[in-house]
């Protein structure tokens, strides 16, 4: 901002404004006419090729308007904009409808993705909790048959996942009934790799060895939870509304934007990077990578579940979004989820 007078700051955000409003280059006359700038057309142009020449703006083609470059976006979300936060009822709606997703919808992350999509005006993405982020709940083993126990590992959340292990010596069913009592204690309030962690530490301490039934425990506990793959569930909804902006009536855009849409890979890096953030967080055109080639913005931010990050929420549009309106309402979902999850707020 430093090297921003005030009536550049003035311009530009007048800028970006109306081209957030309408995604068509912005002219001096349109500036001088509608933001009560008191400046002559002649003006307001110099300002606006001074802030070119600075990297806040560009000319997408011969015309006299310009566009924000996400130079300018960026010092916008961070320094100009005047984010409008949800009404207590807005919020109180918003809660209410995703609590009774999450308790009734079949599927509730499409579900949820659905609704932020209409809120939003664009399109919404949910990742599913990282499987080493979820919590667990139990660990039970089954005798199938001799050399072999089925292990049944149910989250917090109720999902279950079973796997069966091999193994040299079944143990009697008085063991399994100490074995599941031990674990039970280990296993309460931790996830998935905070487990997997402690049973590699305790297996590694000698001390463990003395202990011939927490050993097996360990043993066993750390062979059924090795191979949990990691869940790569990411649900984008709304797509259709990205489709039909005039910014995708380009061919060559829109095969940008489809491929987008389909290689997840993109999304799911920067989604690792918001989790590790722990806040909403930002991604103008060129900060989201190769996702959208620079021309999609992404805001989104993490949820909980029983008080632990999982996942994230947040919506995907192009680098014109509403963010003053978005970023609020991606917080509030975030806020919502978590709360839906697991009765604890962020």
């Amino acid at each position: 901002m430093s090297d921003l007078t005030n009536r550049s700051r003035k311009i530009l955000l007048a800028v970006v404004t109306e081209f957030i409003a309408t995604g068509a280059p912005v002219g001096s006359r349109t500036l001088a006419r509608k933001y009560g700038l008191d400046l002559s057309a002649a003006s307001v142009r110099n300002v606006l090729a001074d802030l070119e020449d600075a990297g806040y703006l560009k000319s997408p083609h011969t015309s006299a308007g310009r566009i924000p470059t996400d130079r300018a976006l960026r010092l916008f979300i961070d320094t100009l904009v005047e984010v409008r936060p949800l009404a207590p009822e807005e919020q109180a709606k918003l809660g209410k409808r995703v609590a009774e997703i999450y308790a009734m919808a079949d599927d509730p992350m499409r579900e949820a993705g659905r609704y932020l999509s209409e809120l939003s005006g664009t399109a919404a993405v949910i990742a599913a909790p990282r499987t080493e982020l979820r919590a667990l709940s139990q660990l039970r083993f089954i005798p199938t048959r001799p050399g072999q126990l089925l292990a049944v590992i149910v989250f917090a959340d109720g999902t279950v996942e079973n796997r069966f292990i091999q193994i040299e010596e079944q143990p009697s069913e008085p063991e399994l009934t100490r074995i599941h009592n031990l674990l039970a204690d280990v296993i309460e309030g931790r996830s998935l790799g905070e487990v997997r962690d402690l049973f590699a530490r305790r297996l590694a301490d000698e001390r463990v060895a003395l202990d011939a039934l927490r050993r097996r425990a360990f043993e066993l506990a750390s062979r059924a939870t090795a191979d949990v793959a990691r869940r790569n569930d990411v649900v984008i909804e709304g797509q259709g509304r990205l489709i039909d902006l005039p910014e995708y009536t380009d061919a060559s855009r829109l095969k940008k934007l489809l491929r987008a849409l389909t290689d997840r890979e993109d999304l799911l890096r920067i989604l690792d990077k918001v989790i590790a953030a722990g806040a909403v967080t930002v991604f103008v055109g060129s900060e989201a990578g190769e996702l959208g080639d620079g021309d999609l913005s992404l805001i989104v931010a993490p949820y909980t579940e029983r008080g632990r990050v999982a996942g994230t929420v947040g919506v995907l549009g192009p680098t014109r979004m509403d963010y003053a309106k978005v970023m609020p309402l991606v917080d509030a979902t975030a806020a919502a989820l978590s709360e839906a999850l697991g009765g604890n707020k962020r």
